[in-house]
């Protein structure tokens, strides 16, 4: 695997300064996260950096990249730009910076959606992104706080968010979206009958 230096060097240079500033933020926002809920913070730290590696590889390179990968795309998927670069990042992470973490590339392709069965640093990642400082608005705040009290609950806080966005916004759902907000009520409700 490439040192952090050299990864932080290859984004810095092949990201837009608003989404390295971002990748950053979520990667120091994943280690604090990572100590607090113990998870190993260098891992997450590394999830974090190469998150959005995939970022800014247009839509239409994006899909020949996955296909050209084996990745099957459903319709859903080719619908959605805005959760592709997850699952290419996971690929890009292997094959540009050596990372063979298998925790760590299902944390990048899974960072949009989530999934049933999340680990702890899968689901780290999905709340370091959306709530790392430089995100501004009101709902990162809700899920920030949530963040320090309950993960379970600060990941469907998110999910809940993300979804009504999408509704509103007249878009598709990914069916892992959904997964994650049924596991996820279903961990929680769990905890709730083991406290009783």
């Amino acid at each position: 695997m490439q040192s952090i230096d050299e990864i932080i060097e290859y984004l810095k240079s092949n990201l837009s300064e608003k989404r390295f500033l971002h990748t950053m933020g979520v990667a120091e926002t994943a280690k604090d996260l990572a100590t607090r809920w113990g998870v190993e913070p260098s891992k997450a730290y590394i999830a974090g950096l190469v998150h959005d590696c995939a970022k800014e590889v247009p839509f239409v390179k994006t899909i020949e990249l996955l296909e050209k990968s084996g990745v099957a795309l459903s319709l859903i998927e080719k619908s959605t730009p805005g959760i592709l670069h997850a699952p290419l990042g996971a690929i890009l992470a292997k094959e540009i910076f050596g990372i063979d973490d298998e925790e760590i590339l299902c944390a990048v392709k899974f960072h949009t959606t989530g999934r049933e069965n999340m680990s702890g640093l899968e689901k780290i990642i999905y709340i370091a992104d959306f709530i790392e400082p430089n995100r501004r608005y009101s709902e990162s705040a809700e899920v920030r706080e949530l963040a320090k009290t309950d993960i379970d609950k600060a990941a469907l806080k998110e999910t809940d968010m993300v979804i009504k966005f999408n509704i509103a916004k007249g878009k598709m759902l990914h069916p892992e979206t959904i997964h994650t907000r049924n596991y996820l009520l279903r961990v929680i409700n769990e905890g709730k009958q083991n406290e009783s």
